[in-house]
């Protein structure tokens, strides 16, 4: 049995390189999210014939059939169409002491990589408490250019797959969002065949798939989805998370070790358990994929946000403010609440899912202590919240060391951070933050160039003395649901506009 995996490349690569896999192409197109090198214009032979392939109809969608995406107004229907012309950014005026409650929206990470599996379901699937951010409206694009019927409302979102006859998402969409790429996995379970343009994202060093052009990959004569024992050089979310989407529907027993441990990974395996499959160990480093040749659409309900909780837990550090927070799960942040403890902030769960951060009693002439912080895959210190973190940092009394070891990369926001007046020293993927207290910061005019960085740019705002502008709102936009309203509920000063 032979299957077919073509890349067509906008520049010419070098000399592509064989990889030996195991039976499937999904399977081996995931391991090389993991940091392989990726598969090369030819074919793979599989170890054992595969059932037969359920015919469909391809039908190719024209991308302006479908909505874009948007952070302020979802499309409801796909005649629904928002166009946001104008970039934005926001102005705040700093050195307010904040106070009051925020709520947690649901985990991004999650919601995309669930929103994907949808593709694996027969029939509608309703998923709660997905947050209203641009990278959400985009999935939710790439899911309607395959064919899918998406309704969006205040109870949740419910996609219907039945009518999924495309094997070809949205080019456009996927440029824009890094998860896009999941849906390769469900594809080829479902329809044997799937072409994919390689994704987007943030630009915050090499990731996955570094390639310009589209992925083919096609199964002859069937599905070709077979399970194997599998060992992931890094524990790598995308990679885990895109093998037990595809083995979900494999044929026999997928084995991975070495799998990534983040809280998504596991919300996801729940996910797919609560539509049929049957998965063990999602969550933890090795994960065993009982294979099920149908999937129905469940109800379900994401998990909070830990990185956008985490960075309110930093704006009341920053502020020398007291804000609680809900829901959240402590057991998702454990890294950060033992690092801000270690600070001098004092953190109290009063429930199950609500925390409070207090760092009210510093603000007499007392700064909080500078503490060395190395990123890690969970359950290290996420390197999603290593700019916000450092912005902290450098209010702190004393030096500190960052080192950044999942992206390295993630250094750019330094540069936006020294015109507000933070000494940073940076060294390829290190960090030394000379912490000057808490009025070290003031004003100025800086540009979000990712999503993470433009958060830590909106924390040092808050803390900085006078006005500071941020230009690149669409970036922060990409990962927090109403930011400035959150923000403007606990006191901050705070406001979106036009950036002319």
């Amino acid at each position: 049995m032979v299957c077919d995996l073509c890349y067509v490349f906008n520049e010419a690569p070098e000399a592509p390189q064989a990889l030996n896999t195991y039976n499937s192409i999904v399977f081996s197109l995931s391991c090389s999210v993991s940091k392989m090198s990726l598969l090369w214009v030819g074919q793979i032979q599989l170890l054992r014939p595969a059932l037969p392939r359920r015919q469909h109809r391809r039908r190719r969608i024209p991308p302006h059939h479908f909505a874009p995406a948007s952070a302020y107004h979802w499309p409801t229907s796909e005649n629904a169409v928002h166009t946001k012309t104008l970039e934005e950014r926001f102005v705040i005026s700093g050195g307010r002491e904040l106070s009051g409650h925020v709520h947690i929206s649901g985990s991004k990470n999650s919601a995309l990589a669930i929103l994907a599996g949808t593709l694996c379901c027969y029939g509608t699937s309703v998923i709660h408490r997905v947050p209203k951010i641009s990278d959400v409206a985009t999935m939710l694009s790439v899911l309607r250019s395959l064919g899918a019927t998406v309704e969006v409302s205040d109870r949740g979102v419910r996609i219907n797959t039945d009518g999924v006859c495309s094997v070809e998402p949205c080019s456009e969409s996927m440029l824009k969002i890094r998860a896009g790429f999941f849906v390769i996995g469900p594809l080829l379970a479902r329809f044997g065949e799937a072409v994919v343009s390689l994704p987007g994202g943030c630009n915050i060093g090499s990731r996955p798939v570094d390639l310009k052009g589209r992925v083919h990959a096609r199964a002859e004569n069937g599905r070709c989805l077979v399970g194997g024992k599998f060992h992931l050089d890094y524990p790598s979310v995308g990679a885990t998370e895109t093998l037990m989407i595809a083995a979900s529907m494999a044929e026999g027993v997928t084995v991975l070790s070495n799998a990534a441990q983040e809280p998504e990974v596991a919300d996801l395996a729940e996910f797919l358990n609560a539509s049929g499959a049957k998965i063990e160990g999602g969550g933890t480093p090795a994960v065993v994929i009982h294979g099920r040749k149908w999937l129905h659409g469940p109800e379900f309900t994401v998990i909070p946000d830990r990185i956008e909780a985490g960075t309110y837990m930093m704006a009341a550090a920053i502020t020398h403010s007291c804000i609680s927070m809900s829901p959240i799960f402590p057991s998702h942040l454990l890294s950060l609440i033992t690092k801000l403890s270690a600070a001098g902030c004092e953190i109290i769960q009063k429930e199950p899912h609500y925390l409070e951060v207090s760092a009210v009693s510093h603000v007499r002439g007392v700064d909080l202590r500078g503490v060395h912080i190395r990123t890690a895959p969970f359950p290290g210190f996420p390197t999603d919240l290593q700019p916000q973190f450092m912005t902290l940092l450098s209010t702190c009394s004393g030096p500190a060391f960052v080192e950044e070891t999942v992206f390295e990369g993630r250094m750019s926001h330094v540069k936006e951070l020294q015109k507000l007046g933070a000494h940073i020293q940076v060294c390829e993927n290190s960090a030394l933050v000379c912490g000057r207290g808490h009025l070290s910061l003031h004003g100025s005019r800086v540009h979000a160039s990712d999503l993470r960085g433009g958060a830590s740019l909106i924390l040092a705002g808050l803390a900085a003395e006078g006005v500071t502008v941020i230009a690149g709102a669409s970036h922060i936009d990409r990962g927090y649901e109403n930011l400035e309203q959150k923000l403007q509920l606990v006191g901050a000063n705070i406001r979106r506009e036009p950036d002319s």
